[in-house]
């Protein structure tokens, strides 16, 4: 699409925006019903395109991007009456008589930019928040997805003309096209790097944006905790979608006393989830593209491997690895690693550990496993992170009752439910100033009598 074409699109949804086609809870619950029958008719569809482009399982499929979809738009069509809703505040006495109120109304025209790792869920999850909302948007899936991408676009392009939602595809040239224009607000889910150049390209119009990235997430092992569990849950929330998934453990932080027992356990669990030979089990998937392949295979050191380190290049497939013996200056913890690769770190005070973390920029996630009170409030208290989970992983963003967002390096602003709906409104703050009293202080001439009533009013 060139970028003609875009200003286009864009200048009528401007015009569809400003006739207030998208104003009322009506217009609103309508879209979203539309939108949640066409993902359940096309459920199939998606399926099979996510079993192209990633590898993924029809149950995987759901699990993580389709069921979680349909859940969100369940809860938003649940919730969206009193979400929409003035909200009553208190009204300081000085302004009597009035009502102050807080009232959502939506930015206007938005830019969705999603990634390829998980294309439906981190697609129409914003899409959905951002439609409850009221306002019109272009979204624009990853190029490294095009299975996806394309049943994305004829599920949109069923469910909505392209004045009030219109999916852009293509690569590099369409998202600097897009980049380049005046939007009300801009969602971008996505790399670090990319993320900087969004928000450069946001500044230009002093745009809002959300901004969902990643970074290194820690996942600490203490002592305490209970090792085969923790095992269990850290293999599934490392190796699902073969480790890319912006919440994935990135590595392990183990106490020092219990690592030997913990690998152990990983390589018993990464058998009974996935077999004896993960590389050839059909529920396992893939790696995006050989570019990624190549990069993974590249942070793989052959002498730290305890478990996997093998690769198919035919099938951009790469076994469950872990990895013993890592430091922080080994490649891979030099950069986010977005693969089934999990380095083990060991650590002899959780003190030291902890001011490890805190040196580092801010992750998208961190998870702790411990049965230590104590110590869980200890790194709750002292760590600075997106969001996590005590004794699991990942399943904190599978909730439309909590916001999912980073923070620092590992991005800004959250969405999901009522955070959702917000992240796509603007809150307006309105005093409705009554007309039967008008209160003197406030006007000129002062003097000592109104004086005293306003330092009763304001202290």
């Amino acid at each position: 699409m060139t970028e003609l074409e875009i200003q286009t699109i864009l200048k009528r949804q401007r015009e569809y925006f400003a006739a207030g086609h998208t104003l009322s809870a009506e217009a609103r619950l309508a879209a979203l019903k539309k939108l949640k029958a066409a993902l359940q008719s096309h459920e199939a569809d998606l399926a099979r395109a996510l079993q192209q482009d990633l590898g993924k399982s029809a149950y995987e499929s759901y699990m993580c991007e389709t069921g979680l979809t349909l859940s969100e738009a369940t809860w938003m069509i649940r919730h969206l009456r009193s979400l929409m809703k003035e909200r009553t505040v208190p009204t300081p006495l000085s302004q009597f008589a009035a009502r102050s109120f807080r009232a959502p109304s939506p930015y206007g025209n938005v830019l969705i930019m999603s990634p390829w790792n998980y294309p439906v869920l981190l697609t129409l999850d914003p899409l959905i928040d951002a439609l409850a909302a009221g306002n019109t948007a272009i979204v624009k899936p990853s190029a490294y997805s095009p299975a996806t991408a394309a049943v994305l676009t004829q599920i949109l392009e069923e469910c909505f003309p392209p004045e009030y939602v219109c999916v852009v595809t293509g690569g590099r040239a369409e998202n600097q096209a897009l980049l380049r224009q005046k939007f009300d607000m801009i969602f971008f889910t996505g790399s670090k790097a990319v993320g900087k150049e969004v928000l450069r390209c946001a500044a230009e119009y002093l745009t809002p944006a959300v901004l969902e990235l990643g970074g290194k997430s820690p996942c600490i092992v203490e002592r305490s905790a209970k090792i085969r569990l923790a095992a269990k849950r850290i293999v599934f929330g490392k190796y699902l979608n073969c480790g890319q998934t912006c919440v994935a453990p990135d590595y392990i932080l183990c106490d020092a006393s219990v690592r030997d027992e913990l690998i152990a356990a990983l390589q018993e669990e990464i058998q009974v989830q996935f077999g004896a030979d993960p590389l050839q089990n059909p529920a396992y998937g893939k790696i995006i593209n050989e570019k990624h392949y190549h990069r993974l295979m590249g942070l793989i050191d052959p002498a730290k491997v305890v478990c996997g380190g093998t690769g198919d290049e035919a099938a951009q497939r790469i076994a469950p690895t872990i990895m013993k013996d890592v430091t922080w200056d080994n490649a891979v913890m030099g950069e986010e690693i977005f693969g089934p690769i999990l380095p083990i770190l060991t650590y002899t005070d959780l003190d030291e550990a902890v001011a490890e973390i805190e040196a580092r920029p801010h992750p998208l996630a961190l998870y702790l496993f411990s049965e230590d009170k104590a110590v869980q409030r200890k790194v709750l208290d002292r760590c600075h992170f997106g969001g996590g989970c005590l004794n699991d992983t990942i399943i904190h963003l599978a909730t439309s009752a909590m916001p999912f967002g980073g923070v620092g390096e590992s991005g800004m602003g959250g969405y999901h439910g009522k955070t959702g709906f917000e992240a796509f409104s603007h809150l307006r703050s309105i005093v409705d100033k009554k007309t039967w009293l008008d209160m003197p202080v406030r006007y000129q001439p002062y003097g000592k009598a109104k004086e005293k009533m306003l330092r009763f009013f304001l202290k």
